[in-house]
């Protein structure tokens, strides 16, 4: 027997339940075991969710079993919340019938009977992509929030991925890895997906290894005067032809690439035919796996808040796809997080996935005042709509600091993310290099208009303009603070008999300080690296309006000056004709505003 006691920070999916008196439906604990099915000698998971921190005293897990062995389970992490969790793992030895229990206390708070056994039947055929046996509910809701953080726990700003599927087959971060038993993570399913496709991938996968359903909605681009609608749903219950469950996953995903794109996430925000919906601005609504949809058509989902203390700024930190494929995680603040609602293409902000119930075998989405009247969701919103910039990131600051900051240690932390901004950015430059080094001669062609920022092929591939129009408003942001501070001292810590002239003497100090400390090292063109300081890139602002064209060479999409000795190794011009496109769209870039697309 496994007996354990420890506190219960909680996650999972809801299987049987005896609740704890005193607790509603909305803060029960939600359990799953993982493989779904157990042989002798496995090592198995056990993820634990709920709503709120169970009390810390009293937590018992037991694993019985009339002469059965099983290891004693260990913690391996824990996060939220909410919703809160904790991730175990254990072994079970011999075949027979186990029953897992948690206890608070002498109250059994839940009991299920897990069999283990060396003979399994495969699963059932089918002549769909799979079928569901369940509906969204917040107990899977909770899991999904659980499994996204602990996918990218303990990952900072300046981490990535070359692909999303290497981080699936990672067992340390994917508490789903080989769910079903098929060896599926062990290198046979490949994911690339774009930004627009992540959120998506994601979602599906944990509803296919889950079964449970899942969809995706035809949807138009928009235009400035008519947001995103959508038309016919696809689901994981379309016709398919029998056979592998890996390579049917696969399909699925193909399909859904040729039918997501950046409108998808850009529906209005009252719209009741659309993939997602939207949520209030707070703490309890704003969860791992809320997808943020800005209004140009980039998508990140959040995977992890990191709670403010007294000497650090808090952090909200998200994960995002590039057209290369490559993952990586982001932190909240302008540089990454684009809001405006006027002159833009659909309606941006904070989206939750809209929940799909299966009722009597039939799929279906649930609608606006649905999830408004749910027990389990309650939390449809417009108050995103029309919502002014400035508004935005105020509340979202108080979020994320609900306690006034020192202003340094804020100015710090803005430097900090323009810092891994660039450093993410140099990653990119040299992706686009390298490929113009392997096709030489190669012009990549450019699209005209607002088009630059939204197309496909090498040009979405290589080019940066969505990028460097977010660098050149992160820089606006750093040079803007010590002016910030003054016009909203209550935000910040500061002493009251400090003078305004000598805060913002003392924040400007500090700020020569740190782009001086600061910098990023490029490789030039004739394989020498190039170091410069933050500094140094500040005074080049208006160069990153002409930097994004991946057929110039690389010291120009760093604004090398003209008759410098860093431009002399510069080999490669992108052509007159490309370089008069870019003038014309340069007052985009002036006014810090994405043309409508």
């Amino acid at each position: 027997m496994i007996k354990i006691k420890t506190r219960l920070l909680l996650f999972g999916l809801l299987l049987a339940v005896n609740f704890t008196p005193g607790w509603s439906a909305r803060e029960e604990i939600s359990v799953l075991v993982s493989p779904a099915r157990l042989s002798p000698g496995m090592t198995f998971r056990l993820i634990i969710s709920s709503e709120k921190e169970i009390p810390e005293k009293n937590l018992e897990i037991n694993l019985k079993g009339l002469q059965l062995k099983a290891e004693k389970l260990t913690l391996v992490k824990k996060g939220g919340g909410p919703p809160f969790w904790q991730w175990w793992q254990g072994r079970v030895v011999t075949s027979g019938q186990y029953r897992l229990e948690i206890c608070l206390g002498s109250k059994v708070v839940f009991s299920r009977t897990i069999e283990v056994s060396p003979f399994h039947p495969g699963l059932p055929e089918s002549g769909v992509f799979w079928k569901a046996e369940k509906s969204w509910t917040r107990a899977e809701e909770n899991l999904y929030s659980a499994w996204i953080e602990a996918l990218f726990h303990g990952a900072d700003e300046n981490d990535s991925w070359p692909n999303l599927h290497s981080i699936l087959r990672d067992p340390g971060r994917n508490f789903l890895h080989n769910h079903l038993g098929l060896s599926e993570d062990n290198g046979a399913l490949s994911l690339e997906p774009d930004c627009a496709d992540n959120p998506f991938f994601l979602r599906a996968y944990f509803a296919w290894k889950n079964r449970l359903p899942f969809g995706f909605h035809e949807c138009s681009r928009g235009s400035l005067t008519q947001a995103p609608t959508c038309g016919r749903w696809l689901t994981n219950e379309l016709p398919t032809r029998p056979g592998d469950e890996v390579k049917k996953f696969a399909r699925l995903m193909r399909l859904l690439m040729d039918t997501v794109h950046s409108g998808t996430a850009r529906t209005r925000l009252a719209a009741e035919v659309s993939d997602y919906y939207p949520l209030p601005l707070s703490r309890n609504h704003l969860r791992p796996g809320v997808v943020y949809a800005d209004p140009y058509g980039h998508t990140l989902i959040i995977v992890r808040w990191v709670p403010q203390t007294e000497n650090k700024a808090g952090e909200l930190l998200a994960v995002d796809a590039q057209p290369d494929g490559t993952v990586g995680i982001k932190r909240f603040w302008k540089g990454n997080f684009l809001f405006a609602t006027e002159n833009v293409v659909g309606q941006p902000g904070f989206k939750a996935f809209r929940p799909i119930t299966n009722s009597g075998g039939k799929l279906r989405l649930m609608t606006n005042q649905e999830i408004q009247d749910s027990q389990d969701y309650g939390n449809f919103s417009l108050e995103q709509l029309k919502l002014q910039p400035e508004e935005f990131y105020e509340r979202m600051e108080r979020l994320i600091n609900p306690e006034p900051l020192d202003p340094e240690t804020a100015l710090r932390e803005l430097y900090r993310a323009l810092h891994e901004q660039l450093l993410v950015r140099v990653e990119s430059v040299e992706i686009g290099e390298k490929f113009m080094q392997e096709h030489p001669g190669y012009v990549i062609p450019m699209p005209s208009g607002s088009t630059v920022f939204l197309t496909t092929g090498p040009w979405e591939d290589y080019s940066t303009p969505n990028r460097d129009l977010r660098l050149l408003i992160a820089m606006d942001t750093i040079e803007e603070f010590p002016e910030k501070v003054l016009k909203h001292p209550e935000r910040f810590r500061i002493k009251k008999s400090e003078s305004p002239e000598k805060i913002k003497a003392r924040l400007e100090s500090l700020s020569s300080r740190l782009a001086e400390e600061l910098s990023i090292t490029y490789t030039r063109s004739d394989g020498r690296p190039w170091t410069l300081s933050l500094k140094e890139i500040l005074k080049r602002k208006e160069a990153f309006e002409m930097a994004y064209n991946p057929n110039d060479c690389v010291e120009v999409r760093w604004g090398a000056p003209e008759g410098s000795e860093e431009i002399c190794t510069c080999r490669r011009r992108a052509p007159l004709a490309q370089r008069e496109k870019m003038e014309k769209l340069r007052v985009w870039f002036k006014k810090r505003l994405h043309p409508p697309t």
